[in-house]
């Protein structure tokens, strides 16, 4: 921090003594007065956020497991491993019987044939093993285009209120109606550009609607291509990778599709069982005071 000192110098005569002590430390053409900062007390510096670089984090970093990562970088070669294992462990023991002067001829009665035996027996068990690894890989899992037509159909008898809280979902079957279908459909059978419309009735039917109804549980179809029910779900698109099938109540269910194998994780299973429930609370409130006014009019 600097000071400007005045230019035109005017002291009391009683500050004469304590001007030339100040001159003594000063040059005589200083024109700014350097002023120390009395130190103060502080925080420690580890807790004062001046300490760190600006946007550098200085608290705990996350731990790393180095041979989960080699592992996964060198797949190919971890897989592989116990045939090199296995190959080398075989080229050791007939080595060994050529150098050390055994019969190559196997003799039970002899320890060391026993001993080769065993070796053998463990090389080719692990030249098998890396055989398998390197047959059984996982598939890769990537994101995929839905193949469809877009879709917004929502009755148009259902107020705000209860629109703003269905537009999460792809389609919404309740008290025996599709109530709404938005997103990603699958194109109509008629080939007029259209989506394919639910039939709620023969969805009802199905094996996939009864089991959650029954059951009151969230279902969670995490490869739809391996489930024999893809068929009760002709209004999504045929490239649906996965489907959570939400219970409403007792009285429906909404069906969301995914675009990725196994993409909705427990955290998105958790949120839509919440927004089911939500769901669940504004249809009932909406279907209730719907009969009260059609026993009114009645």
């Amino acid at each position: 921090m600097f000071l400007s000192a005045p230019t035109k110098k005017t002291f009391l005569p009683s500050m004469e003594a304590g001007i030339a002590l100040l001159r003594d430390f000063l040059p005589s053409d200083s024109r700014r007065l350097r002023l120390r900062r009395r130190p103060s007390p502080a925080f420690p510096r580890s807790i004062r956020a001046s300490s760190s670089p600006l946007g550098q984090y200085r608290g705990p970093q996350p731990k790393r497991d180095l041979v989960a990562d080699w592992v996964a970088d060198n797949d190919g070669f971890v897989r592989s491993l116990p045939i090199y294992v296995g190959g080398s462990s075989l080229l050791a023991v007939l080595f060994n019987r050529t150098v050390s002067g055994i019969a190559p001829v196997a003799d039970a009665s002899s320890a060391q044939s026993r001993a080769d035996l065993l070796t053998l027996g463990l090389a080719v068990t692990n030249v098998l093993a890396g055989l398998v690894w390197l047959s059984i890989r996982p598939k890769p899992i990537s994101v995929v285009e839905p193949l469809g037509v877009e879709c917004r159909r929502i009755r148009s008898d259902l107020p705000e209120s209860v629109v703003s809280e269905l537009l999460w979902s792809l389609a919404i079957i309740y008290d025996g109606h599709c109530i709404m279908q938005i997103g990603m459909a699958a194109k109509s059978s008629a080939n007029d550009g259209e989506a394919e419309d639910v039939d709620a009735n023969k969805l009802m039917q199905g094996s996939l609607y009864q089991g959650i109804i029954n059951s009151r549980a969230q279902s969670y179809l995490a490869n739809l291509s391996l489930y024999p029910g893809r068929s009760e779900l002709p209004f999504l698109p045929f490239n649906t990778q996965a489907v959570i099938l939400q219970p409403l109540g007792d009285k429906g269910v909404a069906v969301i599709g995914g675009d990725t194998i196994r993409g909705f994780t427990t955290s998105d299973q958790t949120w839509i069982t919440y927004i089911g429930e939500k769901l669940d609370a504004a249809l009932a409130k909406y279907v209730n005071d719907s009969s009260i006014l059609m026993q009114e009019r009645v």
